[in-house]
């Protein structure tokens, strides 16, 4: 990953990071209120040396004192230095018990024993230290003294420093224990948003299609929460940023296969819901209204949805054409005031890929590239059936339908196959349902905004047919 898949990503997921944070922070403070305060007192004790005072003793005295030092450290939590301090003040535990809350430490190169106490009762804990650094002495003072009459210990401890009562419990940290529950929650929102990235195989935005294949990205199509009501939006509502994306759409589709005589193209997906009758509705009509004779021609004869959206009779239709029950000229219908015709996908046959597959299709085919500019199929997903990739050998281009943040990367790369397996061109993909805000949001989304249209486009509200008896509005 770069860098700005890294920022895509905490923008994408901040507020599961956040959460993260906050619960972990919860969760310390909590921790840290639970816990019984504890206080540390400390005492300090001075090792010298009995010497005749000449320098050769002192220096002598000082580097044995230093020696011993570590030795007499030990002793601190050592029976024979708390049971008496024990007894003495009474505290009813054993004396590995207290050995638990007594440390004992020697700076380097020094002649100074500090002695630690910690104890849930502060005034206890400065008793205990004061107590262990006069029994230290006592102990010292017994083990150094030769076993000789009259004879005195080399050492002597001297307390140099008394412990206080503390004022302010050493633990919990609370500020400490927060700051680490912050920076552990951060860790584990900023690993958890990475790995949900990483195993999310779904397409996003444009990057996520040019990482499984090279096929051009024609245009995208934002999404619209009110789509299910208002499906032909370059119909119903021409000068939102959504109608100009299908507008953009039509002006890269003219240049297109140049080279390709016949200008007839399939629209399909990977998977169903991703959009594509509407996207294929939506573009006959752009390029009707850019002056192209058009037909759109509803290929899909096992889910049939164009003549709901266009608001026309759709029970005679593409499959009577096919079988010999009507004729072409019968069952094309007219729409609106441009030139576009559509041919609806009349009743639901119990054999639609034999149907598109058949001689009488492709012979229809160029049928209509001869009566039309541009002809749009509506075919069925590629990956359920096999429907589209058949017709789409015979018309010669397909469009694929990319819904963002629904299909994924593995259902794209099987539906292309699935297409190059029977020779079929994949002439470009449109993506849909693009988010207009967010770290994926698309810059399709800024298309539409500042243009104005005539009262010409008003007057597409309601399509009038060709044949001069009104419709009424397309059906929400």
């Amino acid at each position: 990953m770069e860098l700005r898949d890294y920022i895509r990503i905490l923008h994408k997921s901040w507020v599961m990071i956040l959460v993260f944070v906050l619960v972990a922070v919860a969760a310390a403070a909590t921790y840290s209120l639970m816990q019984t305060p504890k206080f540390s007192a400390s005492a300090k004790v001075f090792v010298s040396t009995q010497s005749t005072g000449t320098a050769q003793d002192l220096a002598q005295g000082n580097s044995f004192s230093v020696q011993r030092v570590k030795t007499y450290s030990d002793l601190v939590a050592a029976p024979i230095v708390l049971l008496p301090v024990i007894g003495t003040l009474g505290l009813g535990i054993t004396a590995d018990d207290l050995a638990k809350q007594v440390t004992a430490s020697a700076p380097l190169d020094t002649s100074i024993i500090e002695i630690a106490v910690s104890d849930t009762d502060p005034v206890r804990a400065a008793d205990i230290a004061n107590a262990i650094s006069i029994s230290l002495a006592a102990v010292v003072q017994t083990i150094e003294t030769p076993n000789i009459t009259g004879a005195v210990s080399p050492v002597k401890l001297t307390r140099a420093q008394e412990a206080t009562v503390p004022s302010v419990p050493v633990s919990p940290n609370v500020p400490l224990n927060i700051a680490l529950g912050l920076l552990v929650g951060l860790a584990l929102g900023v690993g958890v948003a990475v790995l949900r990235e990483t195993l999310d195989t779904r397409i996003r935005n444009e990057r996520d299609v040019e990482q499984v294949t090279d096929i051009p990205i024609l245009g995208g199509i934002v999404f619209d929460a009110k789509a299910q009501d208002r499906p032909l939006i370059v119909h119903v509502d021409p000068r939102s940023p959504r109608a100009e994306s299908f507008r953009t759409l039509r002006t890269n589709l003219q240049f297109l296969d140049v080279g390709r005589t016949d200008r007839s193209f399939v629209i399909t997906s990977s998977i169903e819901s991703e959009g594509k009758s509407t996207t294929g509705a939506n573009l006959a009509i752009a390029l009707a209204d850019s002056g192209a004779r058009v037909l759109l021609v509803d290929a899909d004869l096992r889910r049939p949805k164009i003549a709901d959206y266009m608001g026309i009779d759709g029970t005679v239709g593409l499959t009577d054409l096919l079988v010999g029950r009507a004729d072409l000229a019968d069952i094309i219908q007219p729409w609106g005031r441009s030139k576009l015709f559509v041919l609806p996908a009349g009743q639901v046959p119990p054999n639609p890929s034999e149907l598109l597959g058949s001689a009488r299709m492709t012979y229809f085919i160029g049928e209509f590239n001869k009566n039309f500019d541009i002809v749009i199929f509506d075919a069925p997903p590629l990956l359920p059936v096999t429907d589209a990739a058949i017709l789409a050998k015979s018309v010669g281009g397909a469009l694929v339908v990319v819904a963002a943040g629904r299909v994924h990367k593995n259902q794209l790369t099987g539906a292309i196959a699935a297409l190059g397996n029977v020779g079929a061109s994949v002439s470009g993909l449109v993506l849909t349902m693009l988010p207009t805000s967010g770290a994926d949001a698309s810059g399709y989304s800024r298309y539409g905004y500042g243009y104005g249209y005539g009262a010409d486009d008003a007057d597409t509200l309601e399509a009038t047919p060709r044949n001069g008896v009104r419709k009424t509005k397309v059906r929400n």
